[in-house]
């Protein structure tokens, strides 16, 4: 392994922590409902666990709407079923046809408390990014002790961790901010 292998591990480690940080923050409720709140539903279809994007068609009809139509009619009990199992806070209405969700509009209890989520789910791609770079270190530390870096070549390699870190961080701390004040948004 050399330096330039450490930094690409360091940056696309990363990366994933942000990438895995912008899904979970998908799923948090705004102002507007979104799709992705029914995307880790899963529907039983002829036996095999689901996503329900993929038995039908969800999209959001106005700020507070969700519908979703089913490719084969057969299925809105088992999606209907599958939605009260997931909890998200909604009671699916099954017309025959469709099935929609109306979500009430959020008091400012549960935007703080979503913003709070929010918050947290920085601050583990914060923790994610940190042991990224312990990682990194110690192949860095490695690379030292195994003689193929020098001392001084280690001590900029950790610099450039760092400031990797440092980037990272302040990219996560960015996207929380404006999270949150997407909920907080009414």
């Amino acid at each position: 392994m050399e330096l330039n292998e450490v930094y690409q591990y360091t940056k696309e480690h990363m990366e994933k922590t942000i990438d895995a940080m912008k899904r979970d923050f998908a799923t948090l409720r705004t102002g507007k409902v979104s799709t992705a709140i029914v995307e880790p539903i899963r529907v039983d279809y002829y036996g095999t666990p689901t996503p329900l994007s993929q038995v039908g068609s969800v999209i959001a009809s106005d700020a507070t709407t969700l519908v979703i139509s089913p490719w084969e009619k057969n299925l809105l009990k088992g999606i209907e079923k599958a939605i009260q199992e997931a909890n998200i806070g909604v009671n699916p209405n099954n017309d025959g046809d469709v099935i929609k969700l109306f979500f009430p509009p959020m008091t400012s209890e549960q935007r703080k408390e979503i913003a709070k989520d929010a918050k947290a789910l920085g601050e583990k791609a914060k923790v994610a990014v940190r042991n990224i770079r312990k990682e990194s270190n110690d192949k860095i530390k490695k690379l030292e002790k195994d003689k193929l870096i020098t001392e001084d070549q280690s001590k900029k390699a950790h610099d450039e961790v760092q400031k990797y870190t440092d980037d990272y961080v302040k990219k996560i701390e960015e996207m929380v901010k404006s999270k949150e004040e997407e909920i907080l948004k009414v």
